[in-house]
């Protein structure tokens, strides 16, 4: 199975699903999406297999959203994706593409349904437990 994560490794739920992948025995391609952000092309590519819409994907802590006014429903959808693209810390992680689909995984444990063998039980990194 090939699993593949955009992810950033300053942000708890991105390295919690990573380790959730990693211990349910896959090792995923990691994409640090903020050293390597996706194309435009791409990041379409990946919101329609979410079938979410651009806005639904936009992250507002620790970005430029309020500066921008992001939150102004003015914005057309190509519109918030040339900020995303402009400032990728505006895309929300961790996102995570398998076989079986694609998700925007928060909480981390959304990811354990993408997986062939996941974990029934982890410990996240604030000592939460997960059980599935």
């Amino acid at each position: 199975m090939t699993v593949t994560i955009y992810h950033n490794p300053d942000c708890g739920t991105s390295r919690n699903t990573l380790a959730i992948i990693r211990a349910s025995g896959e090792e995923p391609v990691v994409i640090e999406y903020l050293k390597t952000p996706p194309s435009r092309e791409r990041l379409l590519e990946l919101i329609g297999a979410m079938d979410i819409t651009p806005r639904a994907l936009l992250r507002e802590k620790g970005t430029p959203y309020a500066e921008l006014g992001l939150a102004d429903p003015k914005w057309s959808d190509d519109e918030l994706i040339d900020f995303m693209l402009a400032h990728p810390i505006l895309i929300n992680r961790p996102i995570v593409e398998t076989p079986k689909g694609t998700r925007l995984c928060r909480p981390s444990e959304a990811v354990l349904a993408l997986l062939d063998n996941p974990v029934h039980e982890f410990v996240k990194e604030d000592g939460e437990k997960v059980a599935y």
